[in-house]
């Protein structure tokens, strides 16, 4: 060991590069050049003999040690925090980005009243959120353009981890015209010959309903697709204007169906019952804003069972 009595230098631009996954990006936020910040991670790896960090696709991520390291630094620094509180009497707020990305249905009618009690509780935290896809949620993940993503569906990737945080169910939406507006349920054989009205491919909802048809030993070819639309509000209103049924989120038409302004069947033959999970990508830490709100959604009244 060097000097400083065996203490370890230089913790707090450690934790930044590895929270941002960049040298250069810890550098902008902390004030200092990319240079200046390579030159602190090498002193650090100098003192314990070890690599901290690797380079992979333009990016740094912890290596084991890292991650090891990581754990304490954050719990060293969160002492210094409540050491400098006890001492001044003021308590330091929760500061910093949250970067989100989710796909249409938590993005659309759950992150709205999780944000809103979220920002109530952290008002010093700047949450930034982009609705898109299931499949560009977790690309964005992966790449570290993004925290946390919400989406209803998950892959396997080595890299990502995925925890469910709610449920939703899917049923089949017809305007209140249609010669099923009194109908409960219908059969399948019914079903497949109506003109539907499909999402986008990599929307989750169009994901689980191919799946409930597989389970069902059927597929998109059994059906009479009419349209392929890459929102819900469009599909809406196509179904409005009688261009075809269609299957979405009890969600997206909980205001719809209250109002009686679209109507609700299901398909026995199908099971469209579907979980939510949030994504985080293994190989990255999470900085401080983004654990605080993944412990909050965890426990969040807000996410739960469809409506």
């Amino acid at each position: 060991m060097s000097g400083n009595d065996g203490q370890l230098p230089y913790l707090d631009t450690f934790s930044k590069a590895a929270e941002l996954s960049s040298f250069t990006a810890a550098g902008k936020v902390l004030g200092m050049t990319q240079a200046a910040v390579s030159q602190r991670i090498h002193a650090l790896e100098k003192e314990l003999g070890v690599a901290l960090f690797e380079r992979r696709g333009g990016r740094v991520f912890l290596t084991d040690a890292g991650q090891r390291l990581y754990a304490h630094a954050e719990r060293i620094l969160e002492l210094h925090r409540q050491a400098r509180q006890e001492v001044t009497g003021e308590k330091a707020p929760i500061r910093g980005e949250l970067l989100l990305a989710a796909s249409s249905i938590p993005g659309e009618h759950l992150l709205p009243a999780i944000l809103s009690i979220f920002r109530r509780k952290y008002p010093d935290v700047r949450v930034k959120v982009e609705v898109t896809d299931s499949v560009k949620v977790m690309d964005q993940v992966e790449k570290g353009q993004v925290h946390l993503g919400l989406v209803g569906r998950k892959i396997d990737d080595p890299n990502l981890s995925f925890k469910e945080f709610a449920t939703d169910e899917m049923v089949v939406i017809v305007p209140p015209n249609h010669r099923w507006h009194r109908r409960k349920r219908i059969a399948f054989k019914q079903f497949k010959k109506e003109p539907l009205i499909l999402r986008e491919q990599g929307s989750g909802s169009r994901w689980c309903f191919e799946q409930a048809l597989t389970r069902s030993d059927h597929s998109l070819d059994d059906l009479q697709i009419a349209l392929e639309l890459g929102s819900n509000e469009a599909i809406k209103e196509s179904v409005l204007e009688g261009m075809g049924v269609s299957v979405l989120s009890t969600h997206a038409v909980q205001k719809e169906l209250k109002a009686k302004d679209l109507h609700a069947v299901t398909v026995p033959e199908l099971t469209l019952e579907r979980k939510l999970f949030i994504v985080i990508d293994k190989r990255r830490v999470l900085p401080a804003p983004a654990r605080i709100f993944l412990h909050f959604l965890e426990g969040c009244p807000g996410a739960g069972t469809a409506p």
